[in-house]
């Protein structure tokens, strides 16, 4: 990938959201916004059509929504931070954390090898607990793009 997989303004933190939608909402606007989505609706839509397929929520407050879309231009991540928690179907309650996965398309298994990569470091407390800790979408960002390398 030419561009990095998340930047300072796909980053949203202290998100009050009443649901899921809601934050996956927030996010593909924030994709929109950086010129990384076409159309924030039509991907919003196509993220919730996956979601209602299977559930995207892991233990230890992660949600990992995602989605293959036409209006997606760039492979993009673009995170969350929800102090207060959002459903997003795991066994063990609300999710604080949550990562969008934005895939073109057309793409070659993009969002499977953002997927993969992700899911390798979200085992570790230690990098959910560096998440959580970071101030601001500079800091969110610079630890997932040392972690998360594709």
């Amino acid at each position: 990938m030419s561009s990095p997989l998340i930047t300072p303004e796909l980053v949203a933190v202290n998100v009050d959201a009443a649901d899921a939608h809601a934050v996956i909402d927030v996010l593909a606007q924030r994709l929109a916004d950086a010129g990384r989505v076409t159309d924030a609706v039509a991907f919003a839509a196509d993220v919730r059509a996956r979601e209602a397929k299977t559930s995207t929520g892991m233990p230890g407050g992660i949600g990992l929504p995602h989605a293959k879309s036409e209006a997606v231009v760039t492979p993009s991540l673009a995170v969350a931070k929800v102090p207060a928690g959002v459903d997003f179907g795991a066994p063990d309650g609300p999710a604080t954390l949550v990562f969008l996965i934005a895939a073109p398309a057309a793409g070659e298994g993009d969002h499977l090898k953002i997927l993969a990569a992700l899911a390798r470091k979200l085992v570790h407390a230690d990098f959910k607990e560096s998440l959580r800790a970071a101030p601001d979408g500079d800091a969110v960002a610079a630890i997932v793009n040392e972690a998360v390398s594709l």
